[in-house]
């Protein structure tokens, strides 16, 4: 695990940097080598201040504790942290032993079949303008209309949205 040492308004000694490192490095147990641990060392008056926050692979633990003692934050902090670890694992493994159902990345998933053409129509395009076609979507009460558009020589399809706008694709070959 990685740890780094911040210090605000607070010189932290060599001792007090080891001290921290050597305990915080008990957690490794708890996680791979890509944890970052990040303690925050700060002086606020006469009360000193100790922020751990150790981020592994998406999830945050963090503790934050207040004393007159910066080491005696180290023992406060440090349980509290390691109960958090503790409970969320234990969450996990029940999760596990609950659910009969495999990750998702581990069921195999059937593509679902192709709908088969119910119905097939043919008709003829006849050329015409967006307002005629815009007027006969509404006189035939669909969702959308396919015309030959008289402007540009194209197949349009004139279909209305969600938000009951018109919308116009106009068809390339």
């Amino acid at each position: 695990m990685k740890i780094e040492i911040i210090e605000r308004k607070y010189k932290a000694s060599k001792k007090f940097n080891d001290l921290v490192k050597d305990k915080i490095s008990k957690l490794d147990k708890y996680f791979g080598k890509d944890a970052i641990a990040r303690v925050v060392a700060s002086k606020q008056g006469k009360r000193e201040k100790l922020e751990i926050t150790i981020m592994n692979k998406g999830v945050i633990y963090r503790s934050e504790v207040e004393s007159d003692n910066m080491y005696a934050n180290i023992d406060l902090a440090l349980p509290k942290i390691e109960r958090q670890i503790v409970r969320r694992n234990e969450k996990l493994n029940d999760k596990k032993v609950k659910s009969p159902i495999l990750p998702f990345e581990f069921i195999e998933k059937k593509p679902a079949p192709l709908a088969e053409i119910f119905k097939k129509k043919s008709f003829d395009l006849d050329p015409m303008l967006a307002d005629d076609a815009r007027e006969a979507l509404e006189r035939l009460d669909h969702d959308f209309y396919i015309f030959l558009n008289a402007e540009t020589g194209k197949v349009n399809v004139l279909y209305r949205r969600k938000d009951n706008k018109l919308g116009l694709i106009e068809v390339n070959f």
